[in-house]
């Protein structure tokens, strides 16, 4: 009997059948995915980009060695535009629908940027510039479409640029910065006086403004005006973006080509520590450069905050002292040609720099008054003739080279070479020693001991021979100190100083005496720290220390670098050597017949320094009205230190140019006793 199949199974049977066959056009449907269409499928995930940009942060601020804020970030409401791939045609209706929503000025917009304006508003008449036979030219490819652009811009007239209106102008302003944007990293748009009205009106539009956001942006702002500005730098603006003389270190850096960085001094020599950790954003695009989506890779943390050496309070003081000092000086006869006046207080011990400060009489061009503007950056950037100061390295140098020792006596005589005029000092000072030569600032002393270094015999009115060597060993002996060198100080630019070229043994006596090589006020104050301190050359540095940033703007961050002090050198003598030199210092400031007794003579805090005066040749911003040769002046200057026997600041005065005649006002030492005075006060006062 045959048995008969179930109904059932049947069904199960057809069910697995059609289950077969739709896998089988799956199978099939992916073998043609895969094998014939494969490679185009991931050449299409191929074509989608990654763009990672970095969004800026504020910049870190300064601090003086107080914790007083000197340079700190305002905010500021901005609006900005991030290009997403979005044409000229697109930047163009942007901008006009921007222009009729806020208020931009039109002072940056240049002659190029209106005729190519032009063109892009008028391109039927910009194609009418073109001549029939130029533009077979170019059909045949004779001429390039570039060719072509530059033909039109040349045959824009001054009519045909003011057919832009007042309105076209202002869509024209916005226009050029949506266009220095690069792909997906903001630029700003406008963040200097946007009314709050602007701010709210074109939030309420962003739906129709791609690319366009309102938020807040940071400027730099100076806490103390003019206050040591030069010395602090300055940051690029969003504009300007990164230095083209730098873009591509910048760029291998991980900055963004709109990146405001520091351009100059501070903010530029510590851009590293201020710039911050930027936020670092992933853009996605399609194959077309349409933005899919936005990925915050790296949050952003703002700059770490640099504490300074500088006493803000100190520094302010100082230049009031030399503001007025410079003023009372200008009412004296025959100082025509002073204009300007240097102080450097440095801790002797650390190197660091308590005031650097500068001031320099201006010509106002609109005016034709006199302003009075911050020089700092003078202290470190200009050299002069500095005169007698210098006669303490030139003692210590003759120590060094064995030419003579502690009580050596030499008559003060004048010096006469033949065929040059008698070299002397102010007036016949007697036998000296080298402490008396110091405290009464003898030249002959000085004249005396270059001789024996240079291993010449003097006789009156004879020829003088010195061994041309003489000039190395008193410059390498003088560099010891940081006379003629860079300091080393943490600010770019520094100059060393004009080093005189004749070997003539007459310019060995003027090196001497500080009236042949020039030197920088950073470098007095170095020199005299070396002094004071025990005969270490200190690297002098403006930043003391290096905070983490905190969130809160009024908290002050852990530190994360705290910067030692440098010791460059010594000046190899030995301490009884030392002593010498010093106690000379301390004659010459406060004992009767030093030259700078009568200034500090009563001072409390018991100072010891070295006065100087230098012959020299003007050098300045009005040499050019003097023709070939240009008239003599005398250079002004001081170093000290103070207390003698404990010293803790070390100061150095320098007032170029001071007087023309016989006429000395003494603007040196009057800024130097006020300065020091100052000094002393301010710390009187703050542990009262």
């Amino acid at each position: 009997m045959t048995k008969k199949k179930s109904p059932v199974v049947l069904r199960i049977n057809i069910l697995f059948f059609f289950v077969f066959i739709l896998f089988s056009l799956l199978i099939l449907r992916l073998g043609i995915v895969q094998i014939v269409h494969g490679e185009d499928y991931k050449r299409e995930i191929n074509r989608k980009d990654d763009y990672t940009v970095n969004n800026p942060v504020p910049r870190g601020r300064m601090l003086d060695r107080n914790l007083q804020i000197i340079v700190d970030n305002e905010a500021k409401k901005a609006i900005t535009y991030t290009n997403e791939g979005h044409s000229q045609k697109d930047k163009l209706e942007i901008a006009k629908k921007l222009a009729k929503l806020i208020d931009k000025k039109t002072d940056r917009i240049r002659e190029r940027d209106k005729k190519d304006f032009w063109i892009l508003k008028y391109p039927e008449q910009a194609d009418k510039l073109i001549t029939a036979e130029e533009r077979k030219k170019f059909n045949q490819k004779k001429l390039s479409s570039n060719q072509l652009y530059k033909l039109k811009l040349a045959r824009i007239t001054q009519e045909k640029l003011n057919e832009l209106t007042e309105e076209d102008l202002e869509v024209l302003a916005i226009f050029r910065l949506l266009n220095l944007g690069h792909k997906f990293s903001p630029q700003i748009v406008k963040n200097s006086e946007v009314s709050r009205e602007e701010f709210a009106v074109v939030s309420e539009h962003l739906d129709s403004l791609p690319g366009v956001n309102t938020t807040i942006d940071w400027e730099r702002s100076y806490q103390f005006d003019q206050t040591l500005k030069s010395v602090l730098g300055a940051v690029s603006t969003s504009e300007e973006g990164l230095p083209a003389d730098h873009l591509d270190d910048f760029l291998s850096r991980g900055y963004s080509r709109n990146d405001r960085v520091g351009k100059s001094y501070l903010e530029s020599q510590y851009e590293d520590v201020l710039h911050g950790r930027e936020q670092k954003v992933i853009h996605i695009t399609d194959k077309k450069g349409h933005l899919l989506d936005t990925r915050v890779k790296t949050n952003g943390d703002r700059g770490k905050d640099l504490i300074l050496s500088i006493d803000i309070d100190l520094q302010k003081k100082i230049d009031k002292i030399i503001e007025e000092e410079l003023i009372v000086a200008k009412k004296n006869p025959g100082t025509k040609l002073l204009d300007r006046a240097y102080v450097v207080l440095m801790d002797p011990f650390s190197g660091e720099i308590l005031s650097m400060s500068g001031k320099r009489l201006v010509q106002n061009t609109k005016t034709g008054n006199s302003e009075m503007v911050d020089d700092a950056l003078g202290n470190i950037t200009t050299t002069y003739s500095v005169g007698s100061v210098v006669k303490g390295a030139t003692v210590l140098t003759g120590f060094k080279a064995g030419v003579i020792k502690p009580n050596t006596y030499f008559d003060d005589k004048g010096i006469k070479i033949k065929a040059t005029p008698l070299k002397a000092s102010y007036a016949y000072l007697g036998v000296l020693n080298e402490v008396d030569a110091l405290k009464k600032s003898s030249n002959v002393y000085m004249f005396k001991t270059a001789i024996r270094i240079g291993k010449g015999q003097y006789q009156y009115n004879k020829p003088l021979n010195l061994n041309p060597n003489a000039f190395d060993i008193i410059r390498n002996s003088f560099a010891s100190f940081g006379l003629g060198v860079r300091t080393g100080i943490d600010l770019p630019n520094e100059q060393s100083g004009y080093k005189g070229g004749s070997r003539l043994p007459g310019y060995a006596l003027d090196l001497v005496i500080g009236q042949y090589d020039t030197y920088s006020t950073m470098q007095l104050a170095q020199y005299v720290s070396a002094i004071a301190n025990g005969g270490y050359r200190m690297q002098p540095r403006i930043v003391k220390e290096v905070l983490e940033p905190k969130i809160s703007p009024n908290e002050i961050g852990p530190v994360y670098n705290e910067l030692e002090p440098v010791v460059l050198n010594t000046i190899d003598v030995k301490k009884e050597w030392l002593d010498r030199v010093q106690l000379g210092f301390k004659k010459a400031l406060t004992e009767y017949g030093g030259t700078g007794v009568n200034f500090f003579g009563d001072a409390p805090y018991s100072p010891a320094g070295k006065t100087g005066t230098a012959e020299a040749f003007y050098d300045g911003p009005l040499r050019n009205n003097f023709g070939k040769i240009p008239p003599e002046v005398l250079n002004l200057s001081l170093v000290a230190y103070a207390p003698y026997h404990q010293p803790e600041v070390a100061m150095a005065v320098m007032v170029p140019w001071a007087f023309q005649g016989k006429e000395d006002h003494k603007a040196n030492l009057k800024i130097g006793r006020r300065v020091l005075d100052a000094y002393f006060k301010l710390k009187q006062d703050r542990n009262t």
